[in-house]
């Protein structure tokens, strides 16, 4: 593995510092990320995209269920408590 070195502008370097916190990783591995995406090499880039959006649907579907789309919020406080009532 090659190391290289890259100059740029200090508010350039301050805000890839924060987007690397943001995503807990380095700036290093952030450059690297992106060199492998011009590359062609960016399989692991790929599936890091998919399973975020995975999860973002994942996420929506349960904010759905639980904003009233879920039966157990339809019965009343006495259903809720009648055990016959959820069989």
């Amino acid at each position: 593995m090659k190391n290289i070195t890259v100059s740029v502008d200090d508010e350039v370097y301050r805000l890839a510092r924060i987007r690397a916190a943001e995503q807990s990783t380095s700036v290093s591995a952030l450059v690297k990320r992106y060199l492998n995406s011009l590359t062609g090499r960016d399989k692991e880039e790929t599936e890091f995209v998919r399973l975020a959006r995975e999860e973002e649907e994942l996420r929506a579907e349960l904010n759905a269920r639980r904003l009233g789309l879920s039966p157990a919020l339809n019965l009343s406080r006495a259903d809720l408590h009648d055990r016959d009532a959820l069989r």
